[in-house]
């Protein structure tokens, strides 16, 4: 420890160095540690000529690590997540309360946990769980979480990654909806079209029955939100495209409906994911399985209501099996 101390101009210099890198930029690094722009770029330039070192690239756009930095930070990421473990472990030792938190949508935190939250609470009674919710599209690094939510391809998914299913996608509404919009009059008029963004406009013609021209849209509703399209189907507005990670509770409670006997499923996993470079804590293992089981428990129920959509022969192929 002696000879790190003269390696460095000073402790807070691992600080600032891992904030910019994690960051990837001066300003955000700086207002996360609520000091000047012009104090961080100094600091690292003082943490460079005392290394010996160049640790960033001054890019178009923006700053990129060298492979000196690379290799900097890597290890001092390990590090930084190994002393948190320890300190998180300390204070459940001594308040017996563990902290976990999830880097999750806020569809999936209002139409699957919040139902269950329960369950959870009662399987988890020491378990203090908090959340990092991202509104409409999930994506992004795992930053200051112990487990998110993302969806990948076989490609990407690593020993960080644990598959919960395929993204599998098909057309729901409530039951009152779905009643109406299959009559005779129901199919003339057409179907009202609940998308969350630009990029699923037109997500309807994926299935049969529109691309067949069977069913047409007559109308559109548009949220920025993946929440807010889930509540609107529940509340009969019309007919949306349904994840089915995010909204196998309504539709194992018969809340929501198929709109069509038709899943597709897609290259991408959805899966959870623990950060990389650091230990994994035994109760961050136990909550990140409860989650999976529960998913499918839910399959599982959906597969016996709904057995003309292949469900569970669907996610068999993808290597998911439900039991």
């Amino acid at each position: 420890m002696p000879n790190l101390r003269r390696k460095l101009p000073s402790a807070n210099a691992l600080f600032v160095f891992e904030a910019v890198a994690r960051c990837g930029n001066f300003t955000r690094a700086a207002q996360e540690l609520y000091v000047s722009q012009p104090a961080v770029s100094r600091m690292l330039a003082r943490m460079e000529d005392h290394i010996g070192v160049r640790l960033f690239e001054r890019v178009r756009g923006g700053i990129e690590l060298t492979e000196d930095g690379r290799i900097l930070y890597r290890k001092i990421s390990e590090g930084f997540n190994s002393i948190e473990s320890a300190i998180r472990e300390i204070e459940a030792r001594s308040t017996g309360v563990e902290t976990v938190t999830l880097s999750v949508s806020t569809a999936f935190t209002t139409h699957w946990l919040m139902p269950r939250m329960s369950r959870l609470n009662r399987a988890f009674p020491s378990v203090d769980l908090r959340f990092q919710l991202i509104s409409g599209r999930i994506g992004g690094p795992l930053v200051d979480v112990d487990l998110g939510m993302r969806f990948l391809h076989d490609e990407e998914i690593d020993e960080n990654a644990v598959l919960v299913m395929p993204e599998t996608l098909l057309p729901l509404s409530n039951p009152g909806y779905h009643e109406t919009a299959s009559s005779e009059s129901g199919r003339a008029h057409g179907d009202t079209v609940i998308v969350m963004d630009d990029e699923e406009r037109g997500w309807h013609e994926r299935f049969h029955a529109f691309a067949s021209k069977e069913r047409h849209a007559a109308g559109m509703l548009s949220f920025n939100d993946y929440a807010i399209v889930v509540q609107a189907a529940l509340l009969g507005q019309g007919i949306a495209l349904g994840w089915l990670n995010v909204t196998s509770h309504w539709l194992s409670q018969g809340a929501l409906v198929p709109a069509e006997e038709e899943i597709i499923v897609t290259s991408r996993r959805c899966c959870l994911l623990t950060p990389p470079n650091g230990p994994m804590r035994p109760i961050v293992a136990d909550v990140r399985d409860w989650l999976i089981e529960e998913t499918r428990s839910d399959m599982r129920v959906i597969d016996g209501r709904y057995p003309k959509l292949g469900v569970r022969d669907a996610l068999k192929q993808t290597g998911v099996d439900i039991g």
